[in-house]
Formats: C-alpha cells, sequence, structure tokens
C-alpha cells in the first residue's frame, strides 16, 4: 500500500482539529454531475474506480457497522453491478475499494457506505472518498479527494512512477470545477495520497 506517511495527520488527526464541520455524505452528490464537466471540458473519464477510506475501531460495535455497510453493498450490487471489496493498507487504514463502469453507480455506493457509518455513531471515523479519472493521452490516474474532515473536494495527479505531483493539472482541475464542487480554498490542506506502483492509492 502507498499512502503518504502524513495520511494520519493530514485526514485524521489534524484534520480533526482543523475541521470545518461533521462529515455529510450528501456533499459527494455534487460528483454525480462534475464527473460530466470533467470529460466534456477536460477529456478526462471516469476509470470505473472509487474508494472510501476510514479509521477502524477495535470494537464490536464497529465490526457490526462495517456489516451492515457491506450487506447494503451486496445488495446494490444485484441492482447495479457496482462490486466492493473490503482492504486494508500498510498503515492500518481501511478502504471500501468500488468497481462499477456506470458512474453514477459509483457515487450512489460510496454515499450509502459512508451515511450508513453515520448513522451508526462513526462518523468521525471517515477519512476521504476518492474518485479516479484517466485521460486517453495520459497514462495516469487522476484523483478527486473529498475530505469528510475538511468538507471539501480537492484534485490528486501524482506523476507516474514518482512522487512528485502534476500541479498544472491540479490547478487545471480546480479551475474548471470551481462552482461545481465545493473546493478546498486552502491549498495547504491538498493532501498527497500517493500510490505504489503506479497504481491507485489503496491498493
Amino acid at each position: 500500500m502507498g499512502l503518504f506517511d502524513g495520511l494520519k495527520q493530514a485526514l485524521g488527526l489534524k484534520a480533526e482539529a482543523d475541521a470545518t464541520r461533521d462529515a455529510d455524505p450528501d456533499d459527494l452528490w455534487g460528483m454525480s454531475t462534475a464527473y460530466v464537466t470533467m470529460e466534456a471540458d477536460l477529456g478526462y473519464a471516469p476509470t470505473g474506480d472509487a474508494a472510501l477510506c476510514f479509521a477502524a475501531v477495535d470494537s464490536t460495535d464497529f465490526t457490526d457497522a462495517l456489516e451492515n455497510v457491506e450487506a447494503i453493498l451486496q445488495a446494490g450490487e444485484a441492482e447495479t453491478g457496482t462490486t466492493a471489496e473490503f482492504v486494508e493498507d500498510s498503515h492500518g487504514y481501511h478502504w471500501v475499494v468500488l468497481e462499477d463502469d456506470t458512474f453514477e453507480d459509483l457515487v450512489t455506493s460510496i454515499h450509502f457506505a459512508a451515511d450508513e457509518l453515520i448513522e451508526q455513531g462513526y462518523g468521525s471515523r471517515l477519512l476521504a472518498a476518492l474518485f479516479a479519472f484517466q485521460h486517453p493521452s495520459e497514462n495516469r490516474s487522476v484523483y478527486w479527494v473529498y475530505s469528510f474532515r475538511r468538507g471539501a473536494y480537492y484534485p490528486f495527479a501524482p506523476m507516474p512512477g514518482k512522487r512528485e505531483r502534476d500541479s498544472s493539472a491540479e490547478f487545471k482541475l480546480q479551475s474548471v470545477l470551481d462552482g461545481e464542487l465545493d473546493l478546498e480554498d486552502d491549498e495547504a490542506y491538498w493532501y498527497p495520497l500517493w500510490p505504489e506502483d503506479d497504481g491507485h492509492p489503496w491498493e
């Protein structure tokens, strides 16, 4: 797993201290229309991948909450075809990884999972939701990252094979989607989630 070592500080403890409000999964719906702009104006199409990142709690109650999330997603798979996998990275963070060629179904599934954790009293454990996009002329993915602690989106465009960001791509994404998504206006909170081996951050 290739998450940047600062994830705990970036999306966890520090962001909790600097949180603007409680986690609100309804913010995720903005991506249901923003992806159309991504493709029409910038040429970035959804890869069919999205993920929800959260910090677990060592308790029976939290395990039961996750089982409820899994049951909801399994029921959704029968209807929409969205597949879900629960994984843990090397830093101890947990992910619900979703795959579906229909982008709206990805957003809906991420929302269902996040909403269930909030309903069960674990909204404070939600860290981020990631949506992956790719341009046909580029051999890499770019991401919109939603920080639950900050209540805002920011772009992340890692350069293939190196721990560097394509700042020009990120600022272009910001300029095009500004006004359509609730964006993080403090770039200090645009934390990198480095992938390993050019994969996705959750891999």
